[in-house]
């Protein structure tokens, strides 16, 4: 994306809060693994997931690299990093803009993953790698329109790295890896297909959007695209502010959110709700646990409570319900909140009474010395 390209801001945007919060937690913590955003045309999905990456602060990187390594991280660098400065040499850094990678729904497995030129290596000796999209997006935004008219194969890669944080490319015998974290931000109409169940899984979040219905909300919407078209420049000074400190609050929660706490209560909570709406496997749980970590942490804390597992499963529960006549159905928060009560009741009675049976037992004991002595 050129740097001369005025992108509408972040925080100007409308309602559609849901999606703003999926991309912000995202931000927050790349490992929690991405989000699709399923809604009709015109409800700004690709508007947002822009304004996200023109929101994040510059980056630290290993000067001339064409994956973005990060000077403080050696253990995370590339092949290409580890050549030139793993043996003391003084590194150089340059600073850069978080790149926004807008993916085509053509690319091929070799334009996404990068390619070895085998023929350098057998006549020469030489191993060069041609970077492809996940090098560019590395510490990015790797942006997928109409991700349900991808190739379902290129699919598995996008989703592969953004879970694994690496891409490794293995030609003839001959490898090279580079690092490959990135926020995944899918979009899709669900009119034009859908993705299979076992690809909605591998997105970590998801939220539906709809066109605002509400007058004056729309009006706002009017208003403020108007004033963005007739002068770009001004309109973003005028949210500078706004930007800055959401752009702040998102750095400040990076530097703490491996920090956030949390205990096997929180742990058992959310194992009995995914276990009571019957979601498959356990990836839901895993990204529940991060995505609630890291809305403790935006939210400048380092314990996680019961409204940051409620937010969680809101973002992570709804593409992975059971097929059915309401499994695209939003999650109903009152219901979700009435469930994780009775949970949390639950849990409660059972420590309640654990801690009694635990009296009982240390009273018991107690009388046997005494009447033993």
């Amino acid at each position: 994306m050129s740097r001369r390209v005025q992108v509408y801001p972040f925080t100007a945007i409308v309602g559609q809060e849901r999606m703003k919060r999926a991309l912000i937690l995202n931000a927050v913590d790349m490992r929690i693994g991405g989000v699709l955003i399923r809604g009709e045309r015109g409800t700004g999905k690709s508007t947002a997931a822009r304004a996200l990456a023109a929101l994040l602060p510059e980056i630290n990187v290993i000067a001339g690299s064409p994956f973005n390594d990060d000077p403080d991280r050696p253990d995370t660098w590339s092949d290409y990093a580890r050549e030139r400065y793993s043996h003391g040499e003084n590194i150089p850094v340059e600073r850069r803009r978080i790149q926004f990678i807008d993916l085509p729904v053509s690319a091929t497995e070799d334009r996404v993953v990068g390619t070895l030129d085998i023929e350098k290596a057998i006549q020469r000796g030489e191993r060069h790698f041609d970077p492809g999209v996940l090098a560019a997006a590395n510490r990015g935004v790797l942006y997928v329109d109409e991700v349900n008219l991808l190739d379902d194969h290129v699919v598995d890669l996008l989703l592969d790295s953004a879970a694994m944080g690496i891409n490794v490319v293995e030609r003839e015998g001959i490898s090279f890896s580079h690092p490959a974290r990135f926020i995944l931000v899918g979009t899709m109409n669900p009119e034009e297909g859908d993705l299979r169940p076992q690809l909605l899984d591998r997105f970590a979040l998801s939220t539906e959007v709809h066109g605002i219905t509400d007058p004056d909300e729309r009006m706002e919407i009017l208003e403020r695209h108007i004033a963005f078209e007739d002068d770009p420049i001004k309109f973003r000074q005028a949210w500078a502010p706004a930007e800055r400190e959401l752009g702040e609050r998102i750095a400040a929660a990076r530097e703490i959110v491996d920090e956030v706490q949390y205990t096997r209560g929180d742990l058992r909570l959310i194992a009995m709700l995914t276990s009571t709406m019957q979601i498959d496997g356990h990836r839901a749980d895993l990204v529940i646990l991060k995505t609630a970590r890291a809305h403790a942490a935006y939210e400048g804390r380092r314990q996680i409570n019961r409204d940051d597992i409620l937010l969680a499963f809101e973002l992570a529960i709804p593409h992975r319900l059971k097929r059915g006549p309401f499994a695209d159905a939003q999650v109903n928060m009152e219901t979700l909140a009435d469930q994780l009560n009775d949970l949390q009741a639950e849990l409660d009675e059972e420590a309640e009474l654990s801690s009694e049976a635990s009296n009982a037992s240390n009273q018991a004991t107690n009388s046997k010395k005494k009447a033993n002595r």
